[in-house]
C-alpha cells in the first residue's frame, strides 16, 4: 500500500512524453500562462557543412527529462539555493512550423512563435536549429525596447552576404547588429580558423562588437567577461553549442577544438543573470546524430535549466 509521498505516479524521467523538463505542453499560443516559454525551431537549411540541427529541439527535450524527477526545484548545495521552484511556470509551446527549403516562411513562423511568448509576458527560450534561427528571434523583439546581445560561440557569424545569402547561419550576428534596438554585442569564444573573413571582424567592431576568444575569456575569468557587458543593459543570450569544446559537445555541425568547458560558460551566465535582466535565450546547433552518447543534448539541457534557475532566482522567485 502506498504511503504519503509515494502515492500517485512516480513519473520517472524515462516515462511519458518528452516535453522540455516534462513541463506542460500548450499548443494554443493564445492561451499561454507562463514565466518561461520553450519554443522548438527545427530549421537547419542555413548550414554550410553538416546538417542535422533540425533534430536539436527533439534531442534537447528528451535530454531535459533526465533532470525531471517529479519534484519542484533543484537544490544547489554550493549556492545553498533551490533553483526553479514550483513558482516558476515553464510551458512548452512545441515547435514552429518549418516549410522544407523555404527559409523566409520558416523564419517567419519562428518569429510568430516568439512573438506569442513575448505577448504572454513569458521569457522565450528557443531551441534550434542552426544559428540562422537567431535572425527571426531578434526580429521578434522589435517592440521590446533596446538590448545588448551576448553571443557565446566558436564563430563570429558576421558575414553580410555570400552569393546572395543573407539569412544563413553565418549571418545572424550581422543581422542583429543592424537592428536599431540592438545596442551592441559581446561575442565570446570566437576562435581558430573561422567562417568570417577579416573584414567581418572589422565591421563587427565598427558596429559595436566586443570580441573575445576562449583564451582571452579564460584570462579575464567569467566575472571579468560579464563586466564587459554595459552596466544596466538588458541582455539577449544566443548560445551556439559549438562554443563548447567538441570533446564534451561533439554533436554539432561545425565543431571547433579549443572550446569552453561547462563551468566556464555556466559561471558566465550566472554572473550575467545576477547583473542584468536576461530577456530572451536561444540555444542552437545541437545536431544529435553526430553524438551517439547523447552527451551534447544533455549538456544543452543542463545549461538551459541551470541558466533559467539563475535568472528566476535573481528575479526573486523562491
Amino acid at each position: 500500500m502506498a504511503h504519503g509521498y509515494e502515492s500517485g505516479r512516480l513519473d520517472l524521467p524515462f516515462v511519458g512524453i518528452s516535453t522540455f523538463g516534462k513541463r506542460p505542453y500548450q499548443p494554443d499560443w493564445d492561451q499561454l500562462e507562463a514565466d518561461v516559454a520553450i519554443i522548438g525551431a527545427p530549421f537547419d537549411f542555413g548550414t554550410q557543412w553538416r546538417s542535422g540541427a533540425r533534430f536539436g529541439p527533439r534531442a534537447v527535450r528528451e535530454a531535459s527529462t533526465l533532470f525531471s524527477f517529479g519534484h519542484a526545484g533543484a537544490y544547489d548545495h554550493e549556492d545553498d539555493a533551490t533553483y526553479l521552484p514550483g513558482s516558476v511556470r515553464i510551458v512548452d509551446m512545441g515547435d514552429a512550423d518549418i516549410v522544407h527549403t523555404d527559409t523566409e516562411t520558416s523564419h517567419a513562423n519562428i518569429e510568430t512563435a516568439i512573438r506569442a511568448a513575448l505577448k504572454a509576458g513569458a521569457l522565450p527560450v528557443t531551441i534550434g536549429g542552426d544559428h540562422s534561427i537567431n535572425i527571426p528571434a531578434i526580429r521578434a523583439f522589435d517592440d521590446q525596447g533596446e538590448f545588448h546581445v551576448l553571443q557565446i560561440d566558436a564563430h563570429l557569424d558576421f558575414v553580410d552576404e555570400r552569393h546572395g545569402v543573407r539569412h544563413g547561419h553565418g549571418n545572424p550576428m550581422r543581422r542583429a547588429a543592424e537592428q536599431p534596438y540592438v545596442t551592441g554585442l559581446t561575442q565570446v569564444g570566437i576562435r581558430n580558423v573561422s567562417s568570417t573573413a577579416k573584414e567581418g571582424y572589422e565591421d563587427a567592431r565598427k558596429m559595436g562588437s566586443d570580441i573575445l576568444s576562449v583564451r582571452q575569456a579564460r584570462t579575464l575569468g567569467p566575472d571579468g567577461v560579464a563586466q564587459r557587458i554595459p552596466t544596466g543593459a538588458r541582455v539577449y543570450v544566443t548560445l551556439d553549442i559549438d562554443a563548447f569544446c567538441p570533446s564534451i559537445a561533439p554533436g554539432t555541425g561545425t565543431p571547433s577544438h579549443g572550446g569552453f568547458l561547462y563551468y566556464e560558460v555556466l559561471e558566465l551566465l550566472q554572473q550575467v543573470a545576477q547583473n542584468h535582466d536576461i530577456i530572451g535565450i536561444d540555444l542552437v546547433e545541437v545536431a544529435p546524430d553526430y553524438d551517439h552518447s547523447g552527451s551534447t543534448a544533455i549538456l544543452a539541457a543542463q545549461v538551459l535549466l541551470n541558466t533559467l534557475g539563475f535568472i528566476f532566482h535573481a528575479r526573486g522567485f523562491r
